[in-house]
């Protein structure tokens, strides 16, 4: 049966239509590319080309032969193309998900554009998602990665999962632009002890709202919830109608919302956590070079 570099040869002897000038460009000398054409001959049983003194010349069967042996060729090229982009990571599908607030993290949409321009053939499907359901989708294998705002709660799944730290952002309270506190450069947790809050339901935000109990509590008091909304755009609503105040992380500081004031509180432990969360056991090449784009963001960011 013939091989690919007898295919390389004979196209190359078609497109020159001479053994002399076809060895020049193959780098070789013209008895061993004279005999590779004859066996490929021999083994397809028919003549390719037509042999004289003066030139050569395709024969019917070679120009035929000469179409397909391009396909083959450029098909082979396209197969080495596509397994070496698979090997670097560069090809393939990545299941990733994400909670609602990293939607305003630059972490999330810095990282899907950095790695789109390194591995454009990746298919990339996002799925918003709490951290507990992610958690349990990652040890499921139903989603490759995901940008989570705590660890796992319970020790086995956590021996089960890495985490890569993003970063530590501070948290902060969303006042209404009329309230005494709101012109503040920062405050603590209990000078706002008998303010109302406003915050999304837990089973939406539950980071974020076993947070606000947390920091309510080492100040001294349990946090007053009058309202909740679902989103986060509603709950910058209520704030700035001026129903209570919530807390954020920083990075809603770029939602700017008429009558919403952000001051950072100065309170310990007043952080949340930003993480990108795999299987420890997951090494594929698509997952691995999302995880170094991920490590290049956070070395950029200053957090690495």
């Amino acid at each position: 049966m013939f091989d690919f570099r007898q295919l390389r040869y004979f196209v190359t002897v078609a497109e020159e239509l001479s053994f002399t000038r076809a060895a020049l460009r193959l780098h070789i000398s013209q008895p061993p590319l004279s005999q590779q054409i004859q066996a490929l001959e021999r083994d397809l049983g028919v003549l390719l080309l037509e042999r004289s003194k003066r030139k050569v010349a395709l024969t019917e069967p070679g120009k035929v032969f000469l179409e397909q042996a391009r396909q083959i060729l450029a098909q082979a090229e396209l197969a080495r193309t596509r397994t070496a982009d698979a090997a670097a990571g560069h090809s393939g599908q990545l299941r990733l998900a994400y909670t609602l607030s990293v939607s305003f993290h630059p972490a999330l949409p810095r990282t899907l554009l950095r790695h789109r321009q390194m591995a454009p053939g990746v298919d990339v499907q996002l799925r918003e998602m709490n951290n507990a359901p992610q958690f349990a989708a990652l040890l499921a294998n139903e989603i490759d990665v995901g940008f989570v705002r705590t660890e796992p709660r319970h020790l086995q799944d956590a021996r089960k999962l890495r985490l890569r730290m993003i970063d530590r952002e501070r948290l902060m309270l969303a006042l209404p632009s009329s309230h005494p506190l709101a012109a503040r450069d920062r405050l603590h947790m209990s000078e706002v002890a008998g303010a109302a809050f406003v915050t999304q339901p837990r089973e939406m935000a539950a980071t974020l709202h076993d947070k606000l109990t947390t920091l309510a509590n080492a100040a001294g008091f349990q946090p007053r919830t009058v309202q909740q909304a679902q989103q986060v755009s509603g709950l910058l609503a209520l704030v700035a109608a001026g129903l209570g105040v919530a807390l954020v992380p920083a990075t809603m500081r770029a939602v700017h919302l008429a009558g919403v004031s952000y001051v950072p509180l100065a309170d310990h432990g007043a952080e949340l956590l930003l993480a990108v969360a795999s299987r420890a056991d997951e090494a594929s090449p698509v997952l691995t070079q999302f995880l170094s784009t991920v490590d290049e963001f956070a070395r950029d960011s200053g957090n690495l």
